[in-house]
């Protein structure tokens, strides 16, 4: 049984995967660091340098933590804010003099099919499932099945920082602001809601941050557990309350909700608005959780590449 580390650098944090692997993936442990990668790439098309220097920092701290735990292969992507940046290049090859290691900054159809294996890996599923990740700077769209694979992918620019700095001005996220991300988030869908609309899905599956904070905030989880956020329910009526809850809140009020992490503070109620707004496009009322996502389909991957 190999163990291996898998690391996605994203737009709002860098996270770290480290797991034995056999049939399955066993005594999973996960690492997070809030790193804003993206803070100002939307606007200005640049990773800043002190923005490079912490990310920088964040990762060499996790490659020593997994060779720490001596794994035998790291696996390291960098996602949307990498790929819309103009010196990703740069952080690369700094990346790779520090650390030793490659970092492939991989485009959203990718990151889509690794979302994709991640997820349908870790739930037990029938029929034809849409995979919704909601990112910092990017949602995935994921449909397909366990027997036909992955049918249908798309990124959509629709990411939690990234519709924070378009349109968030305060601590307090006024109706106005609400309604733009909604707007901004209904618009990009309508280039693929057609497709999605001709399959009769069975089931809406979440991963990444926004989602499994959202689940976490309605369980009143008070310390983060893998296991009591996979295959949990968030229902679409909660979703509203919270959004119009944490919304009046000043952003030091919003640091104390039970289950969010006081660096996802600022970003939490966009996040929201995007979850919200694709569940009411699509015609839903709940969407299941899965922990399981791009990390574990990084290393399903490369796994089957035999790298």
């Amino acid at each position: 049984m190999k163990k291996l580390a898998s690391i996605d650098i994203g737009t709002n944090s860098m996270r770290l995967l480290i797991a034995e692997h056999g049939e399955q993936l066993e005594n999973r442990k996960k690492y997070i660091d809030i790193t804003r990668m993206g803070h100002g790439v939307d606007s200005h098309g640049f990773i800043n340098e002190e923005t490079m220097e912490r990310n920088l920092e964040a990762l060499h701290q996790f490659i020593d933590l997994a060779r720490r735990e001596k794994v035998d292969d790291i696996y390291v992507m960098g996602t949307s804010a990498l790929r819309d940046s103009k010196n990703r290049n740069e952080f690369v090859k700094k990346a790779k003099e520090l650390t030793g290691v490659q970092v492939e900054v991989i485009g959203g159809k990718q990151e889509a099919l690794l979302g994709f294996c991640g997820a349908i890996a870790g739930l037990k599923t029938s029929g034809y499932v849409l995979i919704i990740d909601i990112g910092g700077g990017s949602t995935e769209f994921m449909l397909g099945s366990r027997e036909e694979g992955i049918l249908f992918s798309e990124s959509l620019n629709i990411g939690a920082l990234r519709m924070t700095e378009k349109f968030v001005k305060n601590d307090k996220v006024s109706m106005e602001e609400r309604n733009q991300i909604a707007e901004f988030v209904n618009r990009d869908m309508d280039s693929i809601i057609e497709f999605l609309e001709a399959y009769p899905i069975t089931q809406l599956i979440g991963i990444g941050g926004t989602i499994t904070t959202y689940s976490a905030i309605v369980q009143n989880m008070k310390t983060y557990d893998m296991n009591k956020i996979h295959n949990s329910t968030i229902k679409r009526e909660q979703v509203s309350y919270l959004v119009d809850f944490m919304a009046e809140q000043t952003l030091e009020e919003r640091k104390t909700v039970s289950g969010l992490q006081p660096k996802r503070a600022d970003i939490i109620v966009a996040g929201g608005v995007i979850l919200e707004t694709i569940l009411k496009k699509l015609h839903r009322d709940s969407i299941t959780v899965s922990e399981y996502d791009n990390l574990e389909g990084l290393i399903y991957h490369n796994m089957k590449s035999g790298n």
